[in-house]
């Protein structure tokens, strides 16, 4: 983590938007405003630059001290930005702003890990019980005009592996508890508590996947955790076992998952992300059997951004007396 320096009793903000994002993740001056009145006292301490477009960028950059962004900028950042000493992310994850190299060493880096776990557990409370239920192969049926009745044993007393045991995964371990499952926790460290019954090292991994009546992918992806559920890892799976990503698409060998599905030796999958999203309409991936695709949704609300506004808030009183900040990302890592 980059020492901190005492802030000026100003702090220029930059908040960098632009029109090609999703509206629920833009940082507009509507939303600003709607934080900064929850956060009165500290308001009055920040000075904000909006960039739409990078239109306001270049005037701003020489002055800025903070920058709030899922895509900051990168090239000659320490000439153009003297000032800068922290860039909040958007997002939880940051692989995209991998490797780090472009970051000055002076500028900590803060996500938004953390602000996710609720709507996730519900999202997974979901998956866990479409599976459950063969709800693709129901909608399909439907589809299909098709009446066919068939039976699944109920999930409690079930296993689930959770690959990654911070807030996403904390959250799936939750929402199996709630339906009587066994929870085991996946780690680098192979620390990890409740809710989670075991926790285990990643390195044990391929020890548990057989007893896995479902998998969830909820890691950050790293260069380390690229395809961690490999062909190998999935073959090792029973047939009759789910799987979930809400992590990212890079983790999972999507590939040899459509081919398990297809032929029937992995029940269903529910995934939260692909690569590219979003995915042109003629992927064959759209008509794997037993695959329901979610369109990158699982951990986000409408009021996102807001939220993400009220964390930097929150970090705001340590920055201006040059305390090291909560939600910092370590560059190594990735998380």
């Amino acid at each position: 983590m980059a020492a901190q320096k005492k802030a000026p009793k100003k702090v220029h903000l930059l908040l960098r938007n632009f029109r090609s994002r999703p509206p629920i993740f833009q940082l507009t001056p509507e939303r600003w405003a709607a934080s900064a009145k929850r956060n009165k006292a500290l308001t009055k301490h920040v000075k904000v630059t909006f960039s739409l477009d990078d239109d306001t960028l270049d005037a701003a950059l020489p002055t800025v001290d903070a920058i709030i962004s899922n895509n900051p900028p990168r090239e000659n950042l320490a000439e153009r930005a003297p000032k800068l000493r922290w860039i909040q992310n958007t997002g939880a994850g940051v692989d995209a702003l991998m490797p780090m190299d472009w970051m000055p060493a002076n500028v900590t880096l803060t996500n938004n890990s953390g602000a996710h776990g609720e709507k996730c557990e519900e999202y997974c409370l979901m998956a866990f019980t479409m599976l459950g239920f063969g709800f693709q192969k129901m909608i399909a049926n439907q589809q299909a005009r098709k009446w066919e009745q068939f039976f699944f044993p109920s999930n409690k007393g079930k296993t689930a592996v959770i690959i990654g045991f911070g807030d996403l995964g904390m959250a799936a371990g939750r929402a199996a508890k709630k339906l009587g499952m066994q929870v085991i926790g996946v780690t680098r460290s192979g620390k990890g508590g409740k809710p989670a019954d075991k926790v285990i090292k990643i390195a044990r991994l391929d020890s548990v996947l057989a007893k896995a009546d479902y998998v969830v992918v909820a890691t950050p992806s790293t260069p380390e955790t690229k395809n961690i559920m490999s062909r190998e890892r999935l073959a090792m799976l029973k047939p009759s076992a789910g799987l979930i990503n809400v992590g990212r698409a890079p983790l999972v060998d999507y590939p040899a998952m459509c081919e398990m599905l297809k032929a029937g030796t992995l029940a269903g999958a529910v995934v939260d992300v692909l690569q590219p999203e979003p995915q042109p309409a003629d992927s064959a991936i759209w008509d794997v059997p037993n695959l329901l695709i979610t369109p990158h949704i699982s951990c986000d609300y409408p009021d996102y951004v807001e939220k993400i506004f009220d964390r930097w808030f929150e970090n705001l009183p340590r920055f201006m007396k040059g305390q090291p900040l909560k939600y910092t990302v370590d560059r190594k890592l990735g998380y």
